[in-house]
């Protein structure tokens, strides 16, 4: 586990950059489409400007843009079929594999 919180748990599978988020949500309990939205953690905070452009040059619509804190933006999107996607820059975890030479 990376992070945790009341209703909302951030777990790493320990040597990958994969991240997996657990949110509590009664009201959506045993429904299908549990899913909210499914991302991607970038390697380089500098990445989201890409992203950004990405997304708008295939028609994708920006719901929000910015930062979760100092140094991590973010970009949350709807895409052409309606699927929410994030994007997103994380500083290193302590799971997280040795960068690359």
């Amino acid at each position: 586990m990376v992070y945790e919180e009341d209703g909302f748990i951030q777990a790493q599978t320990p040597g990958s950059r994969d991240v997996l988020v657990f949110e509590e949500r009664a009201a959506k309990a045993g429904l299908p489409g549990g899913i909210a939205h499914f991302g991607f953690r970038l390697v380089e905070a500098a990445d989201i400007d890409s992203a950004l452009r990405a997304v708008k040059a295939a028609g994708g619509e920006v719901l929000s843009h910015g930062e979760f804190c100092p140094g991590e933006p973010y970009l949350f999107f709807r895409d052409p079929d309606g699927y929410e996607v994030e994007v997103w820059y994380e500083l290193p975890t302590s799971v997280d594999p040795p960068p690359q030479a």
